[in-house]
Parts: structure tokens; sequence; C-alpha cells
């Protein structure tokens, strides 16, 4: 999909897309791919009819890094309204005004307009369509900016929330309490030494610097790696409800860790990719060397990575633009055996999508957040979409300083987004 660019009078300009849908009809309408230059009296609106789901929320203070929390089913789902739950971090610079939200979104209800079988279904769509999504919230003070945030659940009742700080302390809170006063209907952020003065269950201050990359592991629980500006990887390991934390770090990178990735699916394994060009997969029980590398994956900075949890794949973006994808069986002798060129600024985020092997979607300094399926070849000739890659799905834009995208777990196709202009919660027609 792409925007759709809608030709308005000046009087029409500041209307909201949702009021000018009686003119998605008009004969000046037409497809927009991002980079082309708007004519005056031009504006762009989303095309409803390539959503299943469409809604933007804001929680007051920018957060530009975020995690789902799943609810622990192990099933997709796919009934509406969507309720979903997430810890956010805020990257304020003013004194003590740092947060770590927990946030509960509800009636995600879906915005596609379908034609209704009976009376029936339509009384229901009305009334869901009433009342639009609710985002309720509880937070934790944090000192600092938050860099990055990542949650676990170690088992029905432990819900963590790792988090980076500028400071350069690495501090894990339980947030358990905060889901529970929102599932009460709290109509207020929970206050006390359990709310919004909660102390994190431990700290580490070992890292030299601050940092960005953190990933729990999904197979052994409780695992936790974190990664700083100075090129250290440390491993967290539990032990008697606290971690022990190792001195020694994994030798390797020669500047800033960006970004980890555990393994899915081997215990112990675990991804990294740096400044420094390259993607490392190491075996944390020898941490003196990678076991695999490949050290000019990018020509720059190498921001992101997303481990497949199907197949043996993996995908990075750079601060190139570029998204290339690895075959991990040919890790080291080969080249990437796909790369994308799509994105006109460097790439922020990317993650494989749950339950389609061959589909992810990344996001970029660009403000666009793209889908690709690596198993789809273009069929049409239309002369307008022939500089893309056939592997491009959909386009979606609206945010701005577009951060991290998370595909949800639970929900099948559904995408949260952060960025300096809110979070975007939607599900095209496409996946």
């Amino acid at each position: 999909m792409m925007e759709d660019i809608n030709e308005v009078n000046e009087e029409e300009m500041d209307v909201e897309p949702e009021q000018q849908e009686e003119g998605s009809n008009n004969p000046g309408r037409k497809v927009y791919l991002p980079g082309q230059p708007l004519n005056d009296g031009e504006e762009l609106i989303h095309d409803e009819t390539a959503y299943v789901m469409l809604h933007d929320g804001h929680a007051g203070d920018s957060c530009l890094s975020f995690d789902i929390i799943p609810d622990g089913a192990s099933v997709f789902q796919d009934q509406y309204p969507i309720t979903s739950y997430f810890a956010a971090g805020t990257q304020s610079h003013a004194a003590n005004a740092n947060k770590l939200y927990i946030m509960k979104v509800s009636n995600l209800h879906k915005t596609l307009k379908e034609d209704e079988d009976s009376e029936e279904s339509d009384a229901d769509s009305e009334d869901e369509a009433k009342e639009e999504p609710i985002m309720k919230q509880s937070f934790i003070k944090h000192n600092g900016v938050i860099n990055r945030v990542r949650v676990s659940l170690l088992n029905e009742y432990k819900v963590y929330a790792a988090v980076w700080s500028e400071t350069g302390k690495v501090s894990i809170y339980d947030i358990r309490p905060h889901l529970e006063h929102l599932d009460a209907g709290a109509k207020e952020p929970m206050k006390g030494k359990k709310g919004e003065k909660a102390f994190p269950v431990y700290s580490f201050d070992g890292h030299t610097s601050e940092g960005y990359g953190i990933d729990w592991s999904s197979v052994e629980k409780g695992y936790l790696a974190t990664g700083d500006c100075k090129k250290n990887i440390h491993i967290w390991t539990p032990t008697n409800a606290t971690w022990e934390v190792s001195q020694k770090s994994l030798s390797g990178h020669s500047a800033s860790v960006e970004d980890l990735q555990w393994s899915p699916n081997e215990p112990k394994v675990l991804a990294s990719c740096s400044v420094d060009r390259s993607i490392r997969i190491w075996d944390i029980r020898q941490p003196d060397k990678s076991q695999l590398a490949v050290e000019k994956a990018h020509s720059s900075d190498v921001n992101v990575i997303s481990w497949n949890k199907e197949v043996p794949l993996l995908v990075s973006g750079g601060d190139d633009g570029v998204i290339n994808v690895w075959d991990l069986r040919q890790f080291k002798k080969n080249g990437a055996v796909a790369t994308l060129k799509h994105h006109k600024g460097p790439v922020t985020t990317v993650e494989w999508c749950p339950g389609e092997s061959s589909v992810f979607a990344s996001g970029g300094e660009d403000n666009q957040i793209a889908l690709w399926d690596l198993g789809v070849e273009r069929e049409d000739e239309n002369e307008d979409l022939k500089e893309l890659p056939p592997q491009l799905l959909f386009i979606h834009l609206g945010q701005t300083d577009i951060k991290e995208l998370h595909w949800h777990r639970q929900y099948p196709g559904m995408i949260i987004s952060t960025a300096s202009s809110g979070f975007n919660f939607f599900k095209t027609i496409s996946v």
C-alpha cells in the first residue's frame, strides 16, 4: 500500500483524514511513493481500505523504545476489539523527568469498513466504533534517559522489564503490580514504593559506558545479554531470584554494540551487531571469540538485527539504508542471500513476523515502515511500482522519527510502532 494524495483547496488543508473519507473517490486521488514532492494544495491521507485496523496514540512523553507484554498464551488470536499491554521508556533530558511506562490499550477495533450481512452485525460494528481506543498508564520514575526496554515473562507470576539507562546502568523492574493495577480499572498511576517510586529488583553498573544492545533469551528463561557503546557484551545468569553478571565481556567487536538477539532455538547462542560494521554469532560458553562473523556486513554502522524463529535466517539494517538477509547455514562463507534497498535513511528497526517465516518489517529515519515478503515475485507491470523491490509488500507512513516496531505475538499481522510523534497500532490487508 502506498499513501494516497488528495487534491484539496486551501480551506480543506486542516481537515482531519477521517473527515475526508467522502472525498476518497476524488478523481484527483493517486498513488504516492515516498520521496515524491507534493504540489500546492495536495496532502497525504491513508487509504483506509488497505488497513484492517489503524489507530494512533500518545503517552504524553516521547517513548522511543518499548516492548509488547505478551499475555502468556501460545496461540494466535483474531478477535476484535484487541487489548494490548506494553512497557515503554522516555527520552526527556529534563532533570528527573524520565519514566518507565506500563501501558494498557483497549478497544483497538477494526477500522476497515466491510459489507455486513445482517442488521445485528451492523449494530455491533456501530457500538464498537462509538468508543475510541483507551490508553491507560502507570509508571516508575527513572534516573536518566531510557535507551532501550525489553520485557520477559519468567513464569506466570514474574513479569520483568530490563532497562538500559544513559547513566550506564542496566536495571530490572518487576512490573506485574502495575499490570494488576491497570487491570483493576485504576484511573490513576500506581503510587508509593510499588508504584512510581519502585526500586529495581536488580541493577548492574559494571558496563564502562551507556548502551543500547539488550535482549532476554526465549529459550533459557531469565538469561539476559547487554551490550554497551564501548564494545562490551555481558551475560546475565539467573540464580536464586537474582542474577550473576559475567565480569568478563564477550571479546570481538571493536566499536559500539548496537543490538543483540538470542537464538530462538539454541540455548547459549547469541547474535550481535556493531558500529564496526560486523555481525557476530556467539556461544556464550566460549566467550573469548565469536564462533561466526561477517566483518563487513554493511558499508556503515549495523544498527539492528532480528533472528527468524522458524528458519535459519537473520535480517540486519544499517546506517546505509540497506537491509541484508543472511542464511546462518552459510553465514561466514557467502554474502547476504538478499539485499534490499528502499529506505532513504538509516534503518532503525527490523523484526520478523511471528508465524510468517518469509515476512518481516523495517522502519527508518526516512519516516517509513516497510513490510517485506521474501517469497513474493511481482506479477503486474505497473509503471509506478517498477522501481520498487518486488519483495516490498506495503509502505506505512504518518510517523516522524521512527525508532522501533514490534509485531504482536498473539494477534497475527498486528504491528505497534513508536516514534517521536507517538504510537501507531495497525494491521494491513497484506499480512
